[in-house]
């Protein structure tokens, strides 16, 4: 085997020529662009904590928040919200602002209640007589979850007449103010 005094001036160059080549594409040091941006079709995960404008927390992907906030519900499992970005498997807004995000971006987002579940909509509010809820033996209370004609609805008032129930989503003609972190991408 030859020592380096031995080898020729251009073997010595090529040898540190492929030193110094394998340094720089193990420190990174390249000029390649390896980040990847959230584009439609994507399949991305992300962590979210989603609240009002007077910063009430209606909801969250990550557990310490939710039991921080008093939103924590002992029956979910606490992870990374994953959809397909593009594909109008969640609310517009939230859909939008994740579009060009990179892994480890993290956004405030506010989104207008045309891009989230919609205006309220008085026409949604249902008055229903008592009697309907007599008759199956339900006592209504406000705050309970009803379904009527195949919508979910909250009853909100009760009188000796009648049972009102909105089916309005109960986010529907408010702005949602999310905090959104992509923790991965998965290119379609």
């Amino acid at each position: 085997m030859k020592c380096i005094k031995e080898m020729n001036g251009d073997h010595v160059k090529r040898i540190l020529f492929l030193i110094l080549l394998f340094s720089l594409l193990v420190s990174g040091c390249t000029d390649s662009d390896t980040s990847q941006k959230v584009e439609a079709g994507d399949y991305v995960s992300v962590n979210y904590t989603g609240s009002l404008e007077d910063g009430t927390v209606f909801d969250t992907s990550i557990e310490e928040v939710a039991k921080a906030e008093d939103v924590y519900n002992p029956y979910r499992t606490y992870e990374p919200l994953s959809f397909i970005a593009g594909a109008g498997q969640m609310i517009q807004g939230f859909d939008d602002a994740v579009m060009g995000m990179e892994i480890g971006d993290k956004k405030t987002v506010t989104i207008p209640p045309e891009e989230a579940y919609g205006a309220y909509c008085p026409e949604l509010l249902i008055p229903l007589p008592v009697d309907d809820f007599q008759s199956v033996n339900i006592t209504p209370v406000i705050g309970q979850k009803v379904t009527y004609q195949g919508q979910v609805g909250t009853i909100v008032n009760i009188s000796d007449v009648n049972v009102t129930i909105d089916c309005n989503h109960d986010l529907a003609g408010k702005p949602l103010i999310f905090d959104i972190e992509l923790v991965a991408i998965e290119k379609a």
